[in-house]
């Protein structure tokens, strides 16, 4: 039976009038009918988004950078009124987009993301791998990966640890031609030296004590697909002139003699040094070198893209409550600077671990605050006083008071000479606990009711008698 392409539609509150029933000859439909947008599930090939209101929602605006180039819909009704040129642009901004009236003939599968700056992953993937490149740094760091993607050239990945070097490797091999081949991923520095030669090259029966069989080695697992050899600066030289040849002549010599076997696999090496100061010292090929350095993509530490460490964070927050089996939590508003402005050393790798800690640590509270990384305020004074001082570049050192709890209104009052109106104190508190609620969950009304312990359908009417139906859910925290 022949699969059929995935159609997810966010209908924004709208009612569907039965189409996703006229669109299953074509499409396998889903439907959000949540009036704030949701992020498309994994796998799907269109994303079709009722374009409800002059202006898209806010919470669309921040998905964008996770969901990269899947191709969207937005979709018209038939009677919608004209939108000006200015709400055209504001919606068509969002990203790879198409515009189309909504009506009993489906949409036409094979469309494709228009041309532009976007990344060329689908939703999933960006998710998966945990990318965004909304940073001039990441645009170029994605353009390579998309370039070298296209090709079967040799890719050397460089960037300090935890930059994410095998994030982008893995993304390479998904957008290649041979994306269902396998993917080998070896850690040379984690091997034996002595070993190190016949897990990458394999064996024959004999070659050594203990070798009772014959093993292929990594680099015929890979066979068709992708071998990713991470801190190949640390491979004994040895290792090196077998590894060369397998470039020159794309077979591999197994231990023990025997005939070369032939491989056709893409290689993708990565480095946390500088291999050239390892060429100049001695302990690393030149010939090597320049066989390697085809397509040389250098990895940003995360502190050269502070703008996108916001998404990166709520994208662990998600994955980490997930894999620990929890109710999904928020960041507070006031994290979001905290997290940018900190150096974060151990970069994304480091990040991910905070978020996951603070995720552990903070119970069955709904929303972390500033307080829930704290932590962090200790490995930003480790070493020594020297260094400790010295400002790290594009780095502004923190105040004293920067993890402690951002004060809460405190709506306790004396009862003025002249009396008040109860009723619209109670009005404005309610108000302000839900404007607060709002810009916690980034104007999630299900998870803005259930911090106040509200139905979802109370939460709305209260909205709607407090003049709240289209906030602001960024900013509105006072």
């Amino acid at each position: 039976m022949t699969q059929l392409p995935r159609l997810h539609w966010s209908t924004l509150g709208d009612d569907t009038g039965g189409l996703e029933h006229r669109w299953a000859a074509l499409w396998d439909v889903t439907v959000d009918r949540g009036t704030a947008p949701a992020l498309a599930p994994k796998d799907v090939d269109l994303w079709v988004i009722s374009a409800k209101g002059a202006w898209p929602p806010p919470e669309l605006n921040r998905m964008m950078a996770e969901v990269a180039a899947l191709p969207i819909l937005l979709g018209l009704k038939a009677d919608a009124e004209p939108m000006d040129p200015k709400a055209l642009s504001e919606w068509g901004s969002l990203g790879s987009v198409r515009w189309g009236v909504l009506g009993p003939e489906p949409p036409m599968p094979g469309l494709r993301p228009r041309s532009g700056t976007t990344t060329q992953l689908s939703a999933s993937q960006a998710l998966a791998f945990g990318l965004v490149g909304t940073s001039i740094a990441m645009q170029d760091v994605l353009a390579r990966a998309r370039a070298a993607a296209a090709t079967r050239a040799t890719v050397l990945l460089l960037g300090e640890s935890g930059t994410g070097k095998e994030v982008i490797a893995r993304a390479v091999h998904r957008m290649s031609a041979d994306n269902l081949e396998a993917f080998v991923a070896v850690h040379c520095g984690a091997i034996p030296e002595n070993l190190l030669e016949s897990e990458l090259f394999g064996y024959n029966k004999g070659a050594f004590t203990d070798a009772r069989k014959d093993t292929p080695g990594k680099f015929r697992e890979a066979h068709g697909g992708t071998i990713f050899l991470d801190e190949v600066g640390t491979m004994p030289l040895g290792a090196q002139v077998r590894l060369l040849r397998v470039l020159q002549e794309r077979e591999v010599q197994p231990l023990g003699g025997g005939a070369p076997v032939k491989v056709d696999v893409r290689v993708i090496t990565a480095s946390n040094v500088d291999l050239w100061k390892k060429v100049q010292d001695g302990s690393f090929r030149e010939d090597l070198f320049y066989r390697l350095e085809v397509v040389p993509i250098t990895m940003p530490p995360l502190r050269a893209r502070r703008e996108e460490v916001p998404f990166l964070a709520q994208h662990f927050l998600n994955r980490k409550a997930r894999e620990h089996g929890l109710y999904p939590k928020a960041l507070h508003p006031s994290v979001d600077p905290l997290l940018m402005s900190l150096p974060w050393p151990g970069n994304v790798r480091q990040l991910e671990n905070a978020i996951e800690r603070a995720i552990v640590l903070s119970g069955t509270r709904p929303v972390l605050t500033r307080e829930d990384f704290a932590f962090l305020a200790e490995r930003m004074g480790e070493g020594s006083p020297a260094e400790a001082d010295a400002p790290k570049p594009g780095f502004t050192p923190l105040p004293a008071d920067a993890f402690a709890p951002q004060a809460a209104p405190a709506f306790g009052m004396d009862l003025p000479a002249e009396g008040l109106d109860l009723n619209q104190v109670v009005s404005d508190m309610e108000k302000t606990l839900m404007l607060q609620s709002l810009a916690i969950t980034r104007g999630n009304k299900k998870r803005a009711a259930d911090l106040l312990g509200l139905k979802r359908t109370t939460f709305l009417e209260k909205m709607k008698r407090l003049d709240l139906e289209d906030p602001d859910p960024v900013g509105t925290t006072e």
